[in-house]
């Protein structure tokens, strides 16, 4: 069962209303079994891609319950994918 899905920011963009937000690129999943959690990444990601000029690349985790729920909101671009 996919419980988060791993992201991590590439950018920024401004929309209509002049509001700067984050872009993301989705690079994975956080599943769960009977044998407990595991990693499902995308094997093209290469971190070294990520220029934010630092020596570590930020992976975020958002809840796949909450963009459920963000989607049936019509949060649009809040969602970040």
């Amino acid at each position: 069962m996919k419980k988060y899905d791993l992201a991590v920011k590439t950018g920024e963009y401004t929309n209509k209303d002049g509001q700067k937000k984050n872009k993301y690129k989705n690079v994975g999943a956080i599943l769960e079994s009977e044998n407990g959690p595991y990693i499902l990444l995308d094997k093209t990601f290469n971190p070294a891609g990520i220029q934010d000029g630092k020596n570590s690349v930020l992976i975020s985790m958002f809840s796949v319950d909450n963009q459920n729920q963000m989607a049936s909101n019509n949060f649009g671009d809040e969602i970040p994918f």
